[in-house]
């Protein structure tokens, strides 16, 4: 080992290139042994006695000095192609996505970006946009400049570079998550575009200089997209595709989503109408629709962004519990909510409804409920 390896980064990104090494099981390495170094030094029976770390795991690791060898070389690469890494314990890491389970560990830097702005709104669609599409994704960027999200998209043809060059002309920071290296601009034909996102923003992606395209990079790099943003926002789709892709796991992820309605015979409208018609995403009608579900204020209007402090003192019986709840949680289905108040549905409706009309709380698709205090 070279003198280098004296640096944890190395360690960090040799552990990220073992095999079978997931995001959820490097976490429990690290928690377990204390760093990523220990995991390559302490002896294999100690190592054994670690949560899910088995005989396979452990003969990868035989090949410790190729795994550190690959991460010199990644590190040296990135510094003559001025890419920045960070890796997960970094404190500047993403906080949105350090709470998910399948964030990646390194990320992969090129811009002046900024990974935890106060707003952030992702912005995806078909490759094969339609004029109309372009405008309204020009026209959703536009009004959203007042609030002065960051705005996240995928560098990709249609949607995704309108989203990226209207944020760029409302000088809004903008960041593209890549299916790729962040040196491997892809499409090339997006390059100018992308220099000009350095300046206010960047790209970013989980794959390190000389990572091969593979056509499963692209779906797995919408996750990353997903969790970045506080709100998805899905411009036109077809029945399939990778939008739709990202706005299911925004879904999962208990975001805010929410579709553009299109033309009922315009194909790159059948998977905004279908997730709306699923209840997996709200209509997007204007920015008031955003500024109501995620409590956002202009800046300059004389309020403050952040939310008021909920004062539980002021409520009784089930209204306090429930706002307890919501407080804990952030959101709950009506049936939680109902299991736990060991309430029937109709007498907990007439409750939420109440709380409601005094602008406590926010129904969402699938009988969701979030608190907008």
């Amino acid at each position: 080992m070279s003198a280098q390896t004296n640096d944890e980064l190395v360690f960090e990104l040799a552990l990220n290139l073992v095999p079978k090494i997931g995001p959820g099981l490097y976490r429990n390495i690290i928690a377990y042994t204390g760093s990523a170094r220990a995991f390559f030094e302490i002896p294999s029976g100690k190592l054994a006695k670690v949560p899910r770390v088995g005989k396979k795991l452990i003969e990868y690791r035989k090949s410790a000095d190729q795994f550190i060898k690959d991460a010199e070389e990644i590190i040296i690469a990135c510094r003559k192609k001025n890419i920045r890494i960070l890796p997960f314990s970094d404190p500047e890491f993403p906080k949105r996505l350090k709470v998910l389970d399948d964030s990646p560990m390194i990320l992969y830097i090129r811009g002046n970006v900024n990974l935890n702005p106060e707003r952030s709104i992702g912005i995806v669609g078909t490759r094969n946009a339609t004029e109309y599409g372009k405008s309204i994704t020009k026209k959703i960027v536009e009004e959203l400049s007042s609030f002065q999200p960051c705005i996240i998209s995928g560098l990709a043809y249609g949607v995704d570079i309108e989203a990226h060059k209207a944020a760029l002309q409302s000088n809004l920071p903008t960041i593209g998550v890549l299916g790729s290296s962040v040196h491997q601009i892809y499409p090339s034909i997006h390059k100018s575009t992308a220099e000009q996102m350095f300046e206010i923003g960047g790209l970013i992606s989980e794959y390190p200089p000389g990572t091969e395209m593979h056509p499963g990079n692209f779906p797995q790099r919408n996750r990353i997209i997903a969790a970045l943003s506080d709100a998805i926002i899905v411009v036109e789709a077809a029945k399939k595709g990778g939008a739709l892709i990202t706005a299911e796991i925004a879904y999962s992820y208990n975001k805010e989503v929410f579709a553009v309605p299109g033309n009922l015979l315009s194909s790159y409208s059948e998977g905004c109408n279908n997730l709306i018609k699923q209840l997996k995403a709200s209509i997007y009608t204007g920015v008031k629709d955003i500024e109501d579900a995620l409590s956002w204020k202009k800046e300059g209007n004389g309020t403050s962004n952040k939310k008021i402090e909920l004062d539980l003192s002021q409520f009784e019986g089930e209204e306090k519990v429930i706002l307890q709840l919501l407080l804990d949680k952030k959101e709950l289905e009506i049936d939680q909510l109902a299991t736990q108040l060991e309430l029937p549905l109709s007498t907990l409706a007439s409750k939420l409804l109440a709380l409601e009309f005094q602008g406590l709380l926010k129904s969402l698709p699938g009988k969701k409920y979030r608190l907008l205090v």
